[in-house]
């Protein structure tokens, strides 16, 4: 696009600060203060700079090169290989979006969502975010983005402590801790034929999961909520090698898929452990519409506290971690300059709700 410079002449050269200053007839420092700081302008000639920025179609310094220039740019980068719908559509990132939030407004800083799918896409997006560091959602068994963002040799925190790099600064939760005390609780009521729910194990894949599936998972958080299940299991004399796992995609399509399995057995489940909320909530929406009565025929168990637990039908029981707190204190730890091997293990709480009871048989 074309602009009129100095003389009338017309040129497709970008306008720059210079060229303005010299039109204007003024030093470059007083055109740059003109924009930054008209306060210590005087108005003739603040309005004679910004006439003339007018005609050439300059609208101001880069405020990016601004920022870059200062050595902090006032956001923090979230990335995730999710879809940039995920921190919208899902229970858990929407509470944890809500505490990133709020540490963000509290320290005056923004947001930047890094996300894609796509491995190669993602990394770009990585290198050129403009932030002062990152929050690495979802992220697990990814060691190559762990190092591009490394890299960047900005602050980050990764919001789960299954990495086996001490050196990453991580905030997150005992997942084995938590699914243990889950697993408890429904072997203390009775329940013997129970089923797992598991969130994915590796990328892209669902369906009956083996012990060699479990052993060989790339995410920590389901390798951990399974060995925490199983743990709890034993202590009651089950046989965790009977215990039926599918693994899901944390979706309602997975679930469904891995329900109509379940139930489709000689002997179906009395009590289903689902290692999120999302997926206990889904199971709750399929169990009612084929009439299996919760938990007077199968107790349902989540992993999570989001707020939609406690206003399903029935509420539902679940491990609830403090989400909203985790953000905050993933953000607060960036601000102040998260430094390697930064860890911090926040605590969990058993809330049990009406959607597991004594099984019936």
């Amino acid at each position: 696009m074309k602009s009129i410079c100095a003389g009338g002449e017309l040129s497709n050269k970008a306008i720059r600060l210079a060229d303005v200053a010299k039109a204007a007839g003024v030093s470059q420092g007083t055109a740059s203060n003109v924009f930054s700081r008209p306060q210590i302008v005087r108005e003739e000639v603040r309005e004679r700079v910004r006439a003339v920025a007018k005609e050439m179609g300059y609208n101001g310094p880069d405020p990016r090169g601004r920022m870059l220039r200062a050595g902090k740019v006032n956001a923090i980068g979230v990335v995730t290989s999710e879809p940039l719908s995920y921190f919208f559509n899902d229970p858990y990132a929407r509470v944890l979006m809500e505490g990133i939030t709020e540490a963000c407004d509290a320290g005056g800083a923004g947001i930047s969502l890094v996300s894609s799918q796509n491995r190669e896409e993602l990394a770009w997006n990585i290198n050129s975010a403009l932030v002062d560091g990152f929050v690495l959602f979802c992220l697990e068994g990814d060691s190559r983005l762990i190092e591009l963002t490394r890299e960047r040799t900005l602050p980050f925190v990764a919001l789960a402590l299954g990495f086996e790099d001490q050196s990453i600064p991580a905030i997150g939760v005992d997942n084995i801790a938590g699914a243990r005390m889950m697993a408890r609780h429904v072997a203390e009521l009775g329940h013997r034929r129970v089923a797992i729910l598991s969130l994915p194990f590796a990328d892209d894949r669902f369906g009956p999961a083996s012990m060699d599936d479990v052993h060989a998972a790339i995410y920590a958080t389901s390798s951990d909520r399974i060995a925490g299940y199983f743990e709890g299991l034993a202590e009651f004399g089950i046989d965790t090698a009977k215990v039926p796992v599918f693994e899901t995609q944390n979706d309602g399509q997975t679930t469904r898929a891995g329900l109509e399995y379940l139930f489709s057995q000689a002997e179906p489940p009395t009590a289903i452990l689902a290692m999120s909320d999302r997926i206990a909530l889904d199971a709750l929406d399929w169990l009612r519409q084929r009439g299996i009565k919760v938990p007077l025929d199968v107790s349902v168990a989540g992993f999570d506290g989001v707020p939609e637990a406690a206003l399903s039908s029935p509420p539902l029981t679940t491990v609830a971690q403090p989400i909203a707190e985790i953000g905050r204190r993933a953000v607060k730890a960036i601000l102040d300059g998260a430094s390697p091997g930064y860890r911090e293990m926040l605590d969990l709480e058993l809330v049990v709700r009406g959607s597991t009871a004594t099984p019936k048989n």
